[in-house]
C-alpha cells in the first residue's frame, strides 16, 4: 500500500493485519487496537513485526486490528463500548477518561517505561516550498496574510498539542534541552524540581490564542490527519500546524519540491500513552498477548521502525541514528507548564473553557 493512499483516508479506519496466514490460525487471539489519527502506518508496520515475534515466542498467531481517529473521539468512543485491547493515544488525559470510566486501573503508567509513553514528538510547521510567507515562528502565524491548518482542540489530541504550544511559546513558557534526551530523565526532574509553576505572559497568549482561531485558522478539522489531507491535498492554508511525523509524512507523500518543514524555535514536548483496556482484555481472556504488544513497543525493533517513521524513539541509539530529520528543539512540558494534563483539560479544553470561550466559529 503507498503512501498517497494511506493518506486519503483521513477518517477512522479498521484494518486488520493477518501477516499472511491461513484465516483459521489468526482466529487464536485478536486484538483491537484503538489508536490516535496520524498512527496508521507506524501499527501498520509494528503489528506484522509483532504478530511474527509473538508467533515465534508463543506459537500463538495474533491479530491486530486498528481503529483510528481523532484522540479524543477515540477515547469516548471507547467509554461508549468499543471493545479496544489496547489504547494508544495522544495524550494523558484521554488515557485518564477510560480509567475514570472504570476500563483501565489506576496504576497504568507505571506499568511500562516513561509514564507508558514509547516515543515522544512535538509540534512544527509545514510549509509552501520557499516559504513564501516568511513562516518562521509562532509569531508569524497570526500575519494578517497567513492561513493556518489545524486540528480541532475539542476532539484531536494534536489540536490539543498545537494549541498548548501555541499558549507556551507565547506566553513564554521555560523551555529545555529535551529533545534529545530519549528517556526524558531531564523533564522529569524539571517537573518534580518545580516549587511552583512559572508565571506566564497570559493575558498575550490569550489576545494570540483569540485572534489564530478566529481569523487564521480557515478549517478546523476533527484529527491530525485531516488537517494533513485539508493543506497537502486539498491546497488550504499556508502553513500547516501539526505533529513533527504528520509533516514528515506529507512532505514524503507529496515531494520536498512542494513543501518544507519549519521547526520553531520553541515547542513543547509531546507524549504518546499506551495502555492495556483492563476491562475488555480480562473479559475477553486477551491480557498476555496486549501486554506483550504494548511492550514489544519498547524493544530496539520497533523503536527503530518508530524513528523511521519520525516519532522520537524513547531508546537513544534508535533516536541519535534519526536525528538528522528530527533535530533537536527547545520544548516545555506540560507538567511543569500546565500543571499536567488533567489541570489543562479543565482549564482550556472542558466544556466551558478557555477554548469554549475564546473561540467563536462562524455561523
Amino acid at each position: 500500500m503507498t503512501r498517497r493512499r494511506l493518506i486519503a483516508g483521513a477518517g477512522a479506519i479498521v484494518a486488520s493485519a493477518h501477516v499472511g496466514v491461513p484465516a483459521w490460525a489468526a482466529q487464536d487471539v485478536k486484538l483491537l487496537n484503538v489508536s490516535y489519527d496520524p498512527t496508521r502506518e507506524l501499527y501498520s508496520v509494528i503489528n506484522e513485526a509483532f504478530a511474527a515475534d509473538y508467533k515465534a515466542k508463543t506459537g500463538t498467531m495474533v491479530t491486530i486490528e486498528q481503529s483510528h481517529g481523532g484522540s479524543s473521539k477515540q477515547a469516548r468512543s471507547v467509554i461508549d463500548g468499543l471493545k479496544a485491547d489496547v489504547v494508544t493515544l495522544a495524550l494523558d488525559w484521554d488515557v485518564t477518561a477510560i480509567e475514570r470510566a472504570g476500563l483501565i486501573k489506576p496504576g497504568w503508567r507505571d506499568r511500562l517505561p516513561d509514564n507508558a509513553s514509547p516515543y515522544t514528538s512535538t509540534v512544527a510547521f509545514l510549509v509552501r516550498k520557499g516559504n513564501p510567507k516568511g513562516i518562521k515562528d509562532w509569531s508569524d502565524l497570526t500575519k494578517s496574510d497567513v492561513q493556518v491548518v489545524t486540528a480541532n482542540p475539542k476532539t484531536s489530541g494534536g489540536g490539543r498539542w498545537a494549541f498548548l504550544a501555541l499558549w507556551g511559546a507565547v506566553a513564554k513558557a521555560k523551555t529545555h534541552d529535551l529533545s534529545t534526551v530519549a528517556g526524558n530523565d531531564e523533564a522529569k526532574a524539571a517537573a518534580k524540581a518545580a516549587t511552583a509553576f512559572p508565571v506566564l505572559d497570559d493575558a498575550t497568549a490569550r489576545t494570540v490564542i483569540t485572534t489564530f482561531y478566529n481569523s487564521q485558522v480557515p478549517v478546523l478539522d476533527t484529527g491530525a490527519r485531516g488537517s494533513t489531507v485539508s493543506f497537502a491535498q486539498k491546497q488550504i492554508g499556508d502553513v500547516l500546524v501539526n505533529w513533527e511525523n504528520e509533516l514528515w509524512l506529507a512532505l514524503e507523500e507529496f515531494g520536498a519540491d512542494k513543501f518544507e518543514i519549519v521547526y520553531p524555535s520553541v515547542s513543547i514536548l509531546g507524549e504518546a500513552p499506551v495502555a492495556v483496556v483492563d476491562a475488555v482484555a480480562d473479559a475477553k481472556g486477551t491480557r498476555a498477548a496486549a501486554e506483550a504488544y504494548l511492550q514489544y513497543l519498547y524493544t530496539k525493533d520497533a523503536q527503530d521502525t518508530i524513528g523511521q517513521l519520525h516519532y522520537r524513539p524513547r531508546d537513544i541509539e534508535a533516536l541519535a541514528r534519526y536525528s538528522k530529520d528530527l533535530p533537536p528543539i527547545k520544548l516545555f512540558t506540560i507538567d511543569e507548564t500546565f500543571g499536567g494534563w488533567t489541570k489543562a483539560h479543565a482549564t482550556f479544553f472542558a466544556d466551558g473553557g478557555v477554548f469554549d470561550a475564546l473561540y467563536k466559529p462562524l455561523k
